[in-house]
């Protein structure tokens, strides 16, 4: 019989937990026997001594293991299990491509997104500006959705990991998020939780990344590694450029038709087609549907040439109940902002640096995102056609247009995109998107 206080003793005098004790305080977090304050002690106490590796899979593994854990195996699917989780930023629309692309390659993804918080966007939030679409569907329509289309994006329900829930909201409220350990424990748990075969973590790097440097981002992607492996689940991490926004456009509504466009060819921006090809291959080579990144590539460029990846795109969203005709009438059913003006540039010169959060925020108080988690989203404001890092702009020449509700609001994201651009006289060496590949 173990007493929450001795644990929290053992911790607080820099000890290693065994598993059993591990299980034993994530087992009375999520059916309150232990309480509130015992909870803040723990997560101070590992906030400052740490955790090891065998602490970090216990932890892990026990708080998947707190709900339900998704099941597959009964149903006898041709492919593998995969998906995708990235640390979040601006212009992040990864996840709607990426999806319905390894679908197209013979992947299944069950993908448990969140919502946007902060200055980062949340894939959840996207789907919600489609009208109809359900992002709680019952557990037998998320099972036969990824079954039939082969990728269902939906939202956390209440069964998965819901010892995760309580931590976090005392982790928030105490200061005592930023603990890799803790960190890892919370992203690996929630989505082991869908149980996958094989997992792709995207950790961002740069002015919108949530960890605060480039090594805080290696520590962590190197975490989510070695945990998800050691907990059972093939797991690779990417680090990917967030010094701006990924994708030309931010905001929730506009992010879809980006997406859409994305799939039908219309607009492949650049910077965006990198990380998400990037990202579906190294998924494809861990669940072994390509040999290699070579074989993969040529596979996901003939799903998007040949239209597959769109046509699953639109299923899953009809299959989850909106509407059939999306992606070819996006007008119809994406509610466009009344208000759109031009933020125009002070200086002339090339743009040299973009601080990404701020053109996040600037989204924010557009009311397309959130300051608490109750705050209600207005899905059509946001940013269009954003300048990139390196281009050259003259005076008066727009840095981006301004999708508004009010001309209040309006105004007021203007100033905030002429803040986050640093215009300077020399172009800047260009950035990679791709920093580097953590494989076990």
């Amino acid at each position: 019989m173990f007493l929450p206080q001795e644990i929290i003793r053992k911790k607080r005098d820099g000890g290693a937990l065994s598993a059993e004790e591990i299980q034993f305080f994530v087992r009375g977090i999520t059916d309150n026997s232990v309480t509130e304050g015992q909870i803040a002690a723990l997560a101070m106490a590992v906030y400052f001594n740490d955790m090891n590796m065998d602490e970090r899979v216990a932890f892990t593994l026990a708080m998947r293991d707190s709900g339900q854990v998704m099941e597959w195996r009964s149903m006898n699917l041709p492919g593998p299990i995969v998906d995708k989780h990235s640390t979040g930023g601006v212009g992040d629309v990864v996840s709607l491509m990426l999806g319905p692309m390894i679908a197209a390659c013979g992947g299944f993804v069950p993908m448990i997104s969140g919502r946007g918080l902060g200055h980062t966007g949340g894939t959840l939030d996207k789907f919600d500006a489609i009208p109809g679409y359900c992002t709680v569907p019952d557990p037998e329509l998320f099972r036969t959705v990824v079954k039939d289309v082969g990728v269902a994006i939906i939202g956390q329900t209440a069964q998965l990991a819901p010892s995760d829930k309580r931590f976090y909201s005392i982790r928030d409220t105490t200061a005592t998020v930023e603990s890799v350990a803790m960190i890892t424990g919370s992203i690996l748990s929630k989505k082991l939780s869908a149980g996958l075969d094989a997992l792709v973590m995207d950790v961002k790097v740069g002015s919108g990344a949530f960890m605060p440097s480039y090594d805080k981002s290696v520590e962590l992607a190197q975490s989510i590694v070695d945990v998800g492996n050691g907990a059972g689940t093939h797991t690779s991490a990417i680090l990917t450029g967030m010094n701006e926004s990924l994708g030309p456009v931010a905001g929730n509504g506009l992010e879809v038709r980006l997406a859409m466009d994305y799939l039908t060819g219309k607009a492949r921006p650049a910077r965006l087609h990198e990380v998400t090809m990037a990202l579906c291959a190294e998924m494809l080579v861990l669940g072994k549907l390509a040999a290699n990144e070579t074989e993969a590539r040529v596979k996901l460029q003939a799903a998007l040439d040949s239209g597959e990846a769109a046509e699953r795109f639109s299923r899953m969203v009809a299959a989850l109940g909106g509407p059939a005709d999306l992606i070819e009438r996006p007008d119809t059913h994406l509610e466009a902002a009344p208000i759109i003006v031009p933020a125009l540039a002070l200086d002339a010169g090339f743009v040299a640096s973009v601080d990404a959060r701020t053109l996040g925020l600037a989204v924010v108080s557009l009311g397309g995102g959130r300051r608490r988690p109750q705050d209600a989203i207005d899905f059509a404001v946001g940013l269009t056609d954003l300048v990139e890092l390196g281009d050259a702009v003259a005076v008066g020449q727009p840095l981006a247009l301004v999708h508004a509700r009010t001309q209040e609001g309006a105004e007021q994201a203007v100033r905030e995109v002429q803040q986050a651009y640093r215009i300077g006289a020399i172009k800047p060496v260009a950035e990679p998107m791709i920093y580097r590949t953590i494989r076990p």
